[in-house]
């Protein structure tokens, strides 16, 4: 097998050229520590200050809004542990969605252990949530909302605008997870009332390891880690300068080049589902049919195991995804594909497919070519398939 075309960008993207190029000095000849005060410190501070300046300017907010982190799951427990606990005087009542990534989904239930309610939306059959059901759930004790902006599996783009009105007017914190919103679609802070929004640098082209947390001012919320002064005190520990850097560059990229980076890949994204639909029956595609992430596609293909679908174009060098990479490995179906109606059979039979900067025409013709001699070989094998197929 000598060709690899890799098509799960929402899992996780390589670093480009130009970030790499920018960490390289601070992994060995700037290599102080930032809260030194002599020179070799204040130029590692320095260059936090410059890549927290280029993500601000990314989605439209004041650097000293912008905090990093370790990667997009600690700031979801951020978020939503310190604002739960910096206001729980005030109410011990979260909303949320049944979509959510699992970084939201494990902390709300173990908020729930420790005395919190938590309401879990309903969403329709393309993901979306009902604003109505939201405004229903909002009691006196609510405190917090926590809604991603884009799902990281069948890519539906919420409401964000309309859910951060809803907030404002009732008193209550808004969070949401952008970390598949960054460099995929336009952000401005100033035009959503959001309170506090994460990003991860390794979905936009940057380093592992290594996330960002808007925190608009005059947000009560209790710091995460704790011990030392780093990150204007509210997140503790020796700052990782080169992936700090890297990030920075990263948004800086992914902010210049958008527009030109959504018309590529949302062109191949209609080409791919155009390629799917036309050549192979009884599939389901997956998610918003216009609002959804440009590069996101997902389909259900009936009378298949999504496992196998994987490990077959695996063996022609295909790179996909049944979902979350963090959920990969898991024999229970996916709880997005669940929550939109979906029964196990077809849920079981799911394959995500997302497409990056890198991505190229002939790539998508290997795929889809390989793909309609896949599913047909797998389904030959399948007893359920054969009842259907003498009746086509």
């Amino acid at each position: 097998m000598n060709k690899r075309i890799y098509l799960d960008y929402s899992a996780t993207t390589p670093m480009k050229k130009e970030v790499l190029d920018e960490m390289m000095p601070y992994f060995s000849e700037k290599y102080g520590n930032p809260s030194s005060i002599y020179s070799f410190g204040r130029e590692a501070k320095q260059a936090i200050d410059v890549a927290r300046d280029r993500l601000a300017k990314a989605v439209g907010a004041s650097s000293k809004e912008i905090f990093f982190t370790g990667g997009g799951s600690e700031a979801d427990n951020w978020a939503i542990k310190g604002i739960a606990y910096a206001n729980r005087n005030k109410g011990n009542h979260i909303i949320t969605s049944k979509i959510e990534h699992h970084a939201v989904l494990h902390v709300c239930e173990y908020l729930e252990k420790d005395g919190f309610e938590v309401t879990y939306l309903d969403v329709d059959e393309y993901g979306m949530i009902d604003l109505e059901q939201l405004k229903e759930a909002i009691t006196d004790k609510t405190i917090l909302i926590t809604i991603m902006y884009v799902n990281n599996e069948i890519g539906t783009i919420q409401p964000i605008k309309e859910i951060g009105k809803i907030a404002k007017e009732k008193g209550v914190y808004f969070h949401t997870d952008a970390v598949q919103a960054l460099g995929n679609i336009p952000i401005d802070i100033k035009e959503l009332d959001v309170d506090i929004m994460n990003f991860s640098a390794h979905k936009i082209y940057g380093p592992k390891g290594v996330g960002g947390i808007y925190i608009r001012k005059g947000v009560k919320i209790h710091p995460f880690i704790h011990g030392g002064a780093q990150e204007r005190k509210r997140r503790a520990g020796t700052e990782n300068v080169p992936g700090i850097v890297g990030f920075g560059k990263a948004a800086e990229l992914a902010t210049q080049n958008l527009d030109s980076h959504i018309a590529h890949v949302k062109r191949l994204r209609d080409k791919l589902i155009e390629g799917i639909q036309n050549n192979i029956d009884y599939v389901r595609l997956n998610g918003h049919p216009t609002e959804r992430h440009p590069g996101n596609v997902n389909f259900c293909f009936e009378f298949i195991e999504g496992e196998s679908l994987l490990l077959s174009l695996d063996m022609v060098g295909i790179a996909g995804s049944s979902g979350s990479a963090c959920t990969s490995g898991s024999l229970d179906p996916s709880h997005v594909l669940m929550a939109i109606g979906l029964t196990h059979e077809i849920a079981h039979g799911s394959l995500r497919l997302t497409i990056g900067d890198f991505t190229k025409e002939e790539d998508i013709d290997y795929v889809v070519e390989h793909l309609i001699t896949i599913v047909d070989r797998l389904r030959q094998m399948s007893p359920l398939y054969e009842g259907v197929k003498g009746g086509k």
